[in-house]
């Protein structure tokens, strides 16, 4: 994950902004713990402020982007943390644990070093994917096979929560699913370069010139203009909180 996110993270912290809306869930979940570790942080997206927060990242260029009033930063991965057992109240990460090497030792180690909740916001690679699949099936192709499948945590962390999160129509972090209801913005680069999937694509310019293809003919609204009315949508993303 450290190559990849040294390579797409120039510029991330500018397109991938938390989501306040998001960010409550986030802070719900992780209950009034004051000692928190963030595990795949980041630039920092999500932390909650007035705790003291611990970041564990692999990527130094993504630590750089962190601003300088975040907790300190570690380089380091999920698999492998150089902190002692029960030394945090709660962890968190959020939209990472695809990119580990090893699912359970990452999670096991998030537990090892939490006395409290363990909160995970990921992908359920069951769920159906919105209209942007349709135009570049490779997206499940990558996806699917690297996605923990739900199931997986309650085996892993035992009994645990999972809740839906709905993604906004004007969310402001630019995630894969982020822009289901404003089509136009997966055609910008900048905004693919923040999302690791099209990384992984090469921007597969092939699907990306039906799309606009589509959107300037008005086929796309013919077949999803529907959604526009709608405020929100579940794309497929969820919580997963493990006490």
């Amino acid at each position: 994950m450290a190559v990849l996110y040294d390579k797409i993270g120039v510029g991330y912290a500018n397109l991938r902004k938390p989501d306040s809306r998001i960010a409550a869930s986030i802070h719900r979940a992780l209950g009034d713990a004051q000692s928190i570790l963030n595990v795949g942080a980041g630039a920092g997206s999500y932390e909650p402020t007035g705790r003291n927060v611990t970041a564990l990242e692999p990527s130094a260029e993504m630590i750089g982007q962190r601003a300088p009033e975040l907790g300190k930063a570690y380089q380091g991965v999920a698999e492998d943390m150089p902190f002692e057992d029960d030394q945090f109240d709660a962890a968190m990460a959020v939209l990472t644990v695809h990119h580990w090497t090893n699912l359970e030792q990452g999670l096991r180690e998030m537990r090892r070093v939490t006395k409290g909740r363990v909160v995970i916001l990921t992908f359920d690679p069951e769920a159906h994917y919105f209209w942007l699949a349709e135009y570049i099936p490779e997206i499940i192709e990558l996806d699917q096979p690297i996605m923990p499948k739900m199931s997986e945590y309650g085996r892993i962390l035992g009994d645990v929560t999972i809740e839906n999160i709905p993604v906004p129509h004007d969310c402001t972090d630019g995630f894969l699913g982020a822009y289901w209801r404003r089509p136009h913005a997966y055609l910008d680069p900048n905004v693919r370069a923040s999302i690791s999937t099209f990384a992984k694509l090469d921007d597969a310019p092939e699907s990306l010139a039906k799309l606009e293809r589509d959107l300037h003919s008005g086929v796309w609204e013919e077949r999803y203009g529907h959604l526009m009315t709608q405020d929100s949508l579940d794309a497929g993303y969820r919580l997963v909180i493990a006490e």
